[in-house]
């Protein structure tokens, strides 16, 4: 299940719906993401997120599907949110159920390694001196990396 919105989520809720009526789950992986309050040294206001929704879909969309395909997960869960965040806010919401806690544990570090990376988001931090543009970071491209042609493991 996949959603970008402007609201905030219900971690909790959003577990049960993950796993209810789901007896062959084994383990559930979560992860939730929070809007800083320092990026760089620099104390950030708020940070405002843009996207093409047609284009984050359909990108999200892949990502999923290639999660499902290298772990035999029994569900997942993507939410993604857009629009002016301040920090303490949730910004992403990841989790992975499978029948064994190894296939949720790597299904869910890799869904966040490649949403950082292959995620159509731009982001926009308000600092104390003006607004700037977020750059991609090497250190995400290489957490990223790590997945390529890495068979998952049950």
């Amino acid at each position: 299940m996949i959603r970008v919105q402007a609201e905030d989520f219900d971690p909790g809720a959003e577990l049960e719906a993950l796993t209810k009526g789901n007896a062959g789950i084994g383990g559930v992986c979560s992860f939730i993401g929070l809007v800083r309050d320092i990026a760089d040294g620099e104390r950030i206001g708020a940070m405002t997120l843009e996207h093409y929704p047609e284009m984050t879909r359909r990108r999200l969309e892949e990502i999923e599907a290639e999660a499902m395909r290298r772990w035999p997960l029994e569900g997942c869960t993507i939410i993604h949110r857009h629009g002016r965040l301040e920090p303490g806010d949730r910004i992403v919401f990841v989790a992975t159920a499978s029948a064994h806690r190894r296939a949720a544990f790597e299904s869910a570090a890799f869904l966040m390694d490649w949403l950082k990376t292959n995620a159509p988001f731009w982001k926009l931090e308000e600092t104390g001196d003006g607004e700037r543009w977020v750059a991609a970071r090497q250190s995400d491209d290489d957490a990223a990396a790590r997945w390529a042609d890495k068979p998952a493991s049950e």
